[in-house]
């Protein structure tokens, strides 16, 4: 699954530099316009905006370091949670990232990248540590590492970082310690559930 994301997100980026006609200002392009996140035409019926954003990338070297984190993260995961498992764990983060941008963001402000769901599988890592009873310390510093960089260079979506991350860990957590009885069904509900409330939250900013 992890090959097929990185695969999809750079086939994305491809399209709208080669729309662009310039990889280095691929935002330019007609395609990346439609499906970046801008939370003022999501108020207006253009939904699917929450989650093709999480495929978009801003430049090549965006594409490169949310890329790198994908394959170094997902790897691990895929193999603890299995396929099915971890493509919801990254949709539904992805999807936490561009709630908290819809909650927090301007409606004129425009987000995308993949980077929701790659903290999403940061908090992920954490949650399965610890329920591994082992060292969770080097992820921790990553995460504060990441948090630095977003906070330090500017255009870099913090608050899509810190919904994507808490969502990732909330999820994971459903995943991880769902009673033996009825797992399947349990992490099932919980992240049906899970991504119900999401939804109703990115609604709910369009009644302001």
């Amino acid at each position: 699954m992890v090959p097929t994301l990185i695969a999809v997100n750079t086939a994305v980026y491809v399209l709208t530099a080669v729309q662009a006609g310039n990889p280095m200002y691929n935002s330019l392009s007609v395609l990346f316009r439609e499906l970046s996140l801008v939370p003022a035409y999501v108020h207006a019926g253009e939904w699917w905006r929450v989650i093709t954003s999480g495929f978009l990338h801003i430049g090549p070297i965006h594409l490169v370091v949310n890329m790198l984190a994908l394959w170094m993260l997902g790897r691990d995961l895929e193999i603890v949670l299995g396929r099915g498992r971890f493509l919801a764990l990254y949709l539904v983060s992805l999807l936490g990232g561009s709630a908290a941008v819809m909650l927090f963001y301007a409606p004129d402000e425009q987000v995308a990248g993949a980077s929701g769901a790659v903290f999403g599988l940061m908090g992920a890592l954490v949650v399965v540590l610890r329920r591994l009873r082992a060292p969770a310390g080097q992820v921790f510093g990553i995460i504060g590492l990441n948090v630095v960089i977003s906070l330090v260079i500017p255009g870099i979506s913090l608050i899509g970082h810190l919904g994507g991350l808490v969502v990732g860990a909330a999820a994971t957590a459903a995943l991880v310690y769902a009673p033996p009885r009825n797992r399947t069904a349990v992490q099932a509900a919980a992240i049906a559930g899970l991504t119900v409330v999401l939804l109703l939250l990115i609604w709910a900013t369009t009644l302001r």
